[in-house]
């Protein structure tokens, strides 16, 4: 699964022009039923299905809308955050085909390009149809949409477009997730890299796209302001301690400890210098 243990929901509208079937198909799918008495949907309902796609628990959320134009006004709020689309239209009402071009473009507004798929339904009244196969099959090219031919009433198809669906949304999330989880991998590796081969105080290494910043100080310089620092430094020059020089007069004292400050100051400056950038 994507994530362990979780479910992945999936907000699917359906729409077209009224009495194309839309509820009808809905019934069909989540209930295993069908009516012939046409019920107007006032505004928009709902209805749930859980399925399993190539091994995920999907639960899919279906929205079916009012195709009345009264309705625009409230269907379109429920638009909102739908991940997947059913364009309906049916055989015997060439209206509703002439209408989907409406309707998808009313659904990208709110939403944006989200899995799409084309169906004509009612498809067992082929005696009544009013539209060409090749029409509908051009229209479905133009809009670059997977087509269905479905029979509500026979069950026909009905399954396949809603699995379409989920398997297609399924696919687009698992690219998204890889290329997030690229991006991610890619930006961590441009930040705080170190290269502790080369021998430069701070190189900037622009190869492959890459800044690599060195923070290696110089090892002489380093060790030298350390010596400085310990609790009994031998003198540069002599080699004598630093306790042989209190038997000496105040004047030359004082000349070597101000020797010895001095040098210490310089050297820490410079091992301090080293690993600024």
């Amino acid at each position: 699964m994507l994530e362990e243990d979780m479910e992945v929901a999936i907000k699917v509208v359906v729409v077209g022009n009224g009495a194309v079937g839309k509820s009808s198909m809905i019934q069909r799918y989540c209930k295993g039923i069908f009516t012939k008495d046409y019920k107007k949907t006032i505004g928009v309902d709902f209805l749930e299905r859980q399925i399993a796609v190539n091994g995920e628990d999907v639960r899919l959320l279906l929205w079916d809308t009012a195709g009345q134009e009264e309705f625009d006004a409230i269907t379109k709020a429920y638009y909102r955050g739908a991940q997947a689309c059913v364009l309906v239209f049916s055989t015997t009402d060439r209206e509703s085909f002439q209408s989907i071009q409406t309707w998808k473009e009313k659904v990208e507004a709110e939403v944006g390009d989200v899995p799409t798929v084309l169906v004509q339904n009612k498809i067992d009244l082929l005696e009544e149809t009013v539209i060409k196969n090749e029409e509908a099959e051009a229209l479905a090219k133009r809009l670059k949409l997977r087509f269905y031919r479905a029979s509500v009433k026979e069950d026909l198809n009905v399954t396949e477009v809603f699995r379409y669906l989920a398997d297609k949304y399924l696919q687009r999330l698992k690219q998204q997730t890889a290329e997030e989880t690229e991006v991610i991998h890619t930006t961590s590796n441009k930040i705080g890299v170190f290269n502790t081969s080369s021998s430069n105080v701070c190189n900037q290494n622009s190869s492959n796209g890459r800044e690599v910043i060195s923070l290696r100080p110089n090892k002489q310089r380093t060790k030298k302001a350390i010596a400085m620092m310990m609790v009994v430094p031998k003198s540069t020059q002599t080699g004598t301690n630093v306790c042989n020089c209190f038997s000496a007069r105040p004047s030359d004292l004082c000349s070597k400890l101000l020797s010895l400050t001095e040098v210490f100051i310089n050297e820490t400056f410079v091992a301090a210098s080293a690993v600024s950038f």
